[in-house]
């Protein structure tokens, strides 16, 4: 088995939704653009990620949706290096029907009160849906390090959301742990490097909104 060195996973740059929330009223999330701000973030990524991939190849899966998709554009990767396919499970949480701006508010309030992973959005997903789809992602993933020329990295562009369940999956996460982290910044990464020991640890920790709490605790 070729375990690659590094394992990227990218967060898309800023969106037309993160800008303007009101967009998901008009458009579907699937179809938001980046803004001029969101290609320079990954314009930006781009060059941190050469200077470290250098002159070693890539096997990256993008999300299918529209923004993640000209993150990788602009990330400038050398296409000579780089296997690139479209991956439907590394997509982002599916919201459901965000035409009704009052029900979305009342459902974020919902989902801040009853948790980040369990609460399922009105014809949409939860995150625990979403955790489950990555998992089977990673079965993948892992049958690919069996091929003798696997490339030296992986690099998944993806959604916020979804780089922090693969890691509660990679890692074992619990809930808790989980629902304490907050989402890197557009356009930001995070690397799982492989040591000497053959495991692999995350670069920096995603920033904490506050300490986990465990659920086996009374009261």
């Amino acid at each position: 088995m070729v375990r690659p060195r590094r394992i990227v996973l990218v967060r898309h740059g800023e969106s037309e939704g993160n800008a303007d929330d009101t967009v998901y009223e008009r458009e579907p999330d699937h179809a938001l653009r980046l803004t001029r701000n969101g290609r320079e973030q990954a314009a930006a990524s781009g060059v941190r990620l050469r200077e470290i991939f250098g002159n070693e190849t890539i096997s990256a899966y993008v999300s299918p949706y529209r923004r993640t998709l000209q993150t990788f554009r602009e990330l400038g990767l050398d296409p000579r290096r780089v296997r690139m396919r479209e991956e439907p499970r590394l997509r982002e949480q599916d919201w459901g029907n965000w035409q009704d701006r009052a029900d979305v508010q009342l459902q974020k309030a919902y989902r801040d009160a009853y948790g980040h992973f369990f609460y399922r959005f009105a014809q949409g997903e939860s995150g625990a849906d979403v955790y489950d789809r990555v998992g089977s992602f990673l079965e993948s993933l892992y049958r690919s390090f069996e091929a003798p020329d696997h490339p030296q990295n992986v690099l998944l562009v993806t959604h916020g959301l979804t780089m922090r369940l693969f890691c509660m999956r990679w890692f074992h996460w619990s809930v808790a742990e989980f629902e304490s982290l907050s989402n890197p910044g557009n356009g930001d990464f995070r690397m799982l490097l492989l040591g000497p020991d053959g495991r692999y640890r995350l670069d920096r920790p995603f920033e904490r909104w506050t300490t986990p709490e465990p659920y086996d605790l009374d009261g």
